[in-house]
């Protein structure tokens, strides 16, 4: 989809690729294990992968089933075991779930009648038709369960279950490290991409004083500096709480990284590799984040200047849907879609840098923000309450631009995801970000 497409027919195309990939993704990630390990819990911070799998069913058979086509429940007997506000994830185990094999007949018997709703279901009418939202949602709601099932596997124990090209090798970048963003208006959020969810919503305009952020994620290379200078045995580098995390949890790196001969090394989805130095850092939280961008001189940007970096095109002075303009992701312009199990090398992706020199702003890495997830002026709940208003006003902190384990349909540059500031296990990074100033110049001094 092309700027914001509102012919139905190209809609429904659309909605069918983009329900067709998620399913593709969802078997790929509960075919690659035994029986058995999709039963067991491998975190007490996730859900077994079979109660991902019978959940997308259930979330799929309420909205596009019972909502859209106003059919009768097919198990509602099961709705409350696969609501997630039900039941927290530490106690999904213990539920009486659907055995892998029925959860998986279930999962698609629903989808066969929900491509037949897709078929029949007039792209107007009613907001959870125009424009084929509740397939659009769905889609998404697929993907981002997908999302989580590979942070699953990440955290599992055992050997490797799967596989994927790496990215492709890189030049090494020798642009400049850091960008000016100039000062001035700028239209944040959308009223008019057809599948944004309610928190992206609505448009509404923002006076963003100039500042630098820097060209590319922060990479581990980078990170090792901080750990080597005693990042993480400095209280003065850490907000109260994040210092209290460190010296109760003992952290010294990122998850899953150690010390072996030294060298540093990380698990990585069931192989112990080196930590590759230009990667774009990853499984951080957004206190490390923070500590980081202190003892660099710097601080972590605003969820409003990442998008004004990622969106804005100073040619024009209007908001753009990408940073490379309003066509759709590619594999030239971001590292989306499990297409690769890791970050490519900070600096890639020439193709999808924004215009003012900005690269990886989508993809391979979330990038934390400094801002708390809060509600834009004007906004609505839609379609339910517990996808975003239950979380405002919270312990949360915004994350932005996808990671290489996000798909196209759940990314784009108002898209706003968000997490307890301590989380560790997601795709999580960061980039840096100074003022300005008066004079609105001069590069960071080097720490």
């Amino acid at each position: 989809m092309t700027g914001t497409v509102s012919d139905p027919d190209s809609l429904r195309e659309r909605a069918l690729a983009a329900l067709l990939a998620a399913r593709d993704r969802t078997s790929l990630l509960t075919t690659c294990v035994e029986e058995p390990e999709l039963t067991a819990q491998h975190s007490p911070l996730m859900s077994p992968l079979v109660w991902d799998l019978a959940h997308i069913g259930n979330q799929e058979e309420l909205w596009l089933l019972r909502a859209v086509a106003g059919r009768d429940a097919m198990r509602p007997e099961i709705d409350g075991l696969y609501d997630a506000f039900e039941h927290p994830r530490a106690e999904r185990p213990s539920l009486p779930l659907l055995a892998p094999a029925e959860a998986r007949r279930y999962a698609a018997e629903v989808r066969g009648r929900a491509l037949d709703v897709l078929e029949s279901t007039p792209f107007r009418g009613s907001p959870l038709t125009d424009a084929g939202f509740a397939f659009g949602m769905i889609a998404q709601h697929e993907q981002q369960h997908d999302e989580t099932m590979l942070i699953t596997h990440q955290l599992r124990s055992g050997p490797t279950a799967l596989t994927a090209p790496d990215p492709a090798p890189a030049p090494p970048f020798t642009g400049p490290s850091e960008v000016l963003v100039p000062g001035g208006p700028f239209t944040m959020g959308t009223s008019t991409e057809p599948w944004a969810l309610d928190n992206e919503r609505p448009a509404h305009h923002r006076l963003v004083p100039p500042f630098f952020i820097d060209t590319t994620p922060v990479t581990n290379a980078e990170f090792q500096r901080f750990i080597a200078a005693g990042g993480y045995e400095e209280e003065r580098w850490w907000a109260p709480a994040g210092w209290g995390m460190v010296r109760g949890n003992k952290l010294s790196a990122p998850l899953f990284w150690r010390r072996d001969a030294g060298q540093w090394l990380r698990r990585h989805f069931g192989t112990v590799e080196a930590v590759p130095p230009d990667e774009p850092v990853l499984h951080v939280s957004w206190y490390e984040a923070d500590a980081y961008a202190r003892w660099a001189g710097r601080r972590l940007p605003s969820e409003v200047e990442w998008e004004k970096a990622a969106r804005h095109d100073p040619a024009s002075g209007r908001s753009m849907r990408y940073p490379w303009g309003d066509a759709d992701p590619t594999p030239e312009r971001a590292n989306l879609g499990q297409r690769h199990l890791r970050p490519a090398t900070a600096g890639s992706y020439p193709a999808g840098e924004s215009p003012l020199g900005v690269r990886q702003l989508i993809g391979d890495v979330w990038e934390w923000t400094s801002s708390d997830f809060l509600p834009y002026p004007g906004f609505a709940a839609f379609p339910y309450r517990e996808y975003s208003d239950v979380f405002f006003g919270g312990d949360y902190k915004v994350l932005r631009g996808g990671a290489f384990s996000v798909d196209e349909v759940a990314c784009r540059g108002t898209f706003r995801n968000w997490d307890h500031p301590v989380r560790r296990q997601i795709f999580s990074g960061f980039r840096t970000a100074r003022d300005a100033g008066p004079a609105g110049a001069g590069p960071a001094e080097a720490v």
